[in-house]
């Protein structure tokens, strides 16, 4: 028995020590770039800094280039998420009601991108919309990240739709509902956390999306990452460190926002509602 308890102890302590180097993992990145972002010196050096400065945030506003990208990237990533959202809950919906075999196949066939290299849809892309001329760059770019992106909303809206029963549909239908009907005051309401979830990952990523964004940009038309990834090979210096932090604070607010408006642990984890 004291064996025993003392291999149980054992093992706690293990854990606790896997999750606590998993932690510092995943935070140390994060935790020196803030700090790096506020080096008072001209020129990359050690770490830590010695002396701390706000002058990077400064020259990261007054970055008209990295601005454009910015705003680039924020219409972008609203533009796919009103999209990504509205097409992927349809076909979800309509899956959601599909005989098990014609599920797993179209399922399959909405969820493949996410198998294959942001690379290869890149090159795909910019392969096809070569034969294709007058097209606007921005709508390239939101091809590109609603095939990255619809994914996402559709799995998110697929598991809150395996957790509404078909009861409740058939309930309010007996009582007089059509279809319509049914669906904004039973379906809808139930599977919006669901909705909202997928909303939340269409917008990282769009947001976030490097390997697709390269292919389809040009000099007058191009997302944030793609401008500081440019701006590292031509002039590297902090104010990538300023504008990364910068977007961890846009993050952050977002989250916030959206755990005071939806409650951030509903609209990622999902309830069953078949009881």
């Amino acid at each position: 028995m004291l064996s025993k308890r003392t291999a149980d102890a054992g093992l706690a302590t293990c854990s606790k020590a896997v999750i606590a180097v998993t932690a510092v993992f995943l935070l140390l990145p994060v935790v020196m770039t803030v700090i790096m972002s506020f080096d008072s010196r001209d020129v990359l050096g050690p770490f830590p800094p010695p002396n701390l400065s706000t002058k990077w945030f400064v020259k990261f506003f007054h970055n008209d280039y990295l601005w454009s990208g910015f705003y680039t990237s924020l219409s972008l990533a609203t533009a796919t998420t009103t999209v990504a959202v509205t097409c992927g809950s349809c076909a979800a919906l309509a899956m959601s009601r599909m005989p098990p075999q014609w599920r797993d196949y179209f399922t399959t066939a909405f969820l493949s991108p996410l198998v294959l290299p942001g690379v290869i849809i890149g090159f795909a892309l910019l392969i096809v919309f070569s034969s294709v001329s007058g097209l606007p760059t921005f709508m390239k770019l939101l091809a590109g990240h609603l095939i990255v992106t619809i994914p996402f909303t559709v799995r998110m809206t697929l598991i809150g739709l395996a957790g509404i029963s078909a009861t409740f549909r058939e309930a309010a239908m007996s009582l007089g509902a059509n279809e319509r009907q049914a669906f904004f005051t039973i379906t809808l309401p139930l599977a919006r956390n669901s909705i909202a979830a997928g909303a939340i990952f269409a917008f990282a990523i769009s947001m976030d999306d490097l390997t697709v964004s390269l292919f389809l940009s040009d000099f007058k038309t191009y997302p944030l990452p793609v401008a500081l990834v440019s701006l590292m090979r031509s002039n590297f210096n902090l104010t990538l460190a300023a504008a990364s932090v910068f977007l961890m604070g846009l993050t952050v607010i977002i989250l916030i926002v959206l755990d005071r408006a939806l409650g951030l642990e509903r609209a990622i984890g999902h309830g069953d509602q078949r009881t």
